[in-house]
């Protein structure tokens, strides 16, 4: 099979969660391949086929990756909602074999961390097109080995410098295509983008503060509005009163604000 969708589900929840994108998914883009790679044992709908998680490396995500059965895969993680058409995505494995979005907290060590400058940022690997080349499967191979001797749960640091020492052909996507920040869409002219893929973690806040499960774009939306005027106003009452007037100085100092 040529282009297809993977997803990996975790434990019965994030199996679930995998059902609810992959929904989303067969409403954009019916016709497309969508299988599960799972530790659970019935799981049908709305997949095309259901996998084991292959055995032999400490993160399911890489392993299954390396077990697509397409020639061009879509990896997404299951906190995804499908919002926009994603076929013509494959595209761009005409060139390169990897094509994946850069991370948001680019002020955060967290998201520095790794070998290569800062400027290099780490990229989020929640949501991946790639082709299963050999040189894609090699990389693959070598972020596994790496992901399970670096003793870091963020597969994303060790993916960094694998991405920074490797001569693999690989693009960055625009934001819509994984949509980290659905409060951009505040900021969006209209014909700056079409979204495609949210990836919000409120689709996970049942699971992490045992709230009410969300699944649609409007709460997500309700939801990251809130919790972006209450970050900042509380980091606001922590800076100097000179800086509250210049919003560059405010993202100057928020990680300083932060570390104190």
């Amino acid at each position: 099979m040529k282009n297809g969708v993977i997803y990996v589900g975790e434990g019965a929840e994030y199996a679930a969660l995998a059902c609810q994108s992959a929904a989303t998914l067969r409403e954009t883009d019916p016709s497309l391949p969508i299988h599960l790679f799972t530790d659970q044992a019935h799981v049908d709908f709305p997949f095309d086929a259901v996998h084991p998680i292959p055995v032999g490396c400490a993160r399911a995500k890489i392993a299954a990756m390396a077990a697509s059965p397409f020639e061009r895969t879509l990896f997404m993680d299951c906190d995804t909602l499908v919002v926009g058409p994603v076929r013509d995505g494959f595209d761009i494995l005409d060139r390169f074999d990897l094509a994946i979005a850069h991370d948001v907290r680019r002020s955060s060590e967290l998201i520095e961390a790794g070998d290569g400058p800062a400027t290099f940022c780490q990229h989020n690997s929640g949501v991946m097109f790639y082709n299963k080349s050999a040189p894609m499967l090699r990389f693959l191979g070598d972020w596994s080995a790496a992901y399970d001797t670096a003793g870091v749960a963020r597969d994303q640091f060790t993916l960094k410098g694998l991405l920074w020492a490797s001569d693999l052909r690989f693009w960055v996507l625009p934001p819509e295509w994984n949509l980290r920040r659905v409060t951009m869409l505040d900021a969006w002219e209209p014909l700056d983008a079409i979204p495609r893929i949210i990836h919000s973690h409120q689709l996970l806040r049942h699971l992490r503060d045992g709230g009410v499960q969300v699944s649609d774009l409007k709460d997500i939306l309700r939801l990251e509005r809130e919790a972006l005027k209450l970050e900042w106003s509380a980091l606001k009452q922590r800076l100097p009163s000179t800086d509250l007037a210049d919003p560059v100085a405010s993202f100057r100092h928020a990680r300083d604000v932060r570390q104190e």
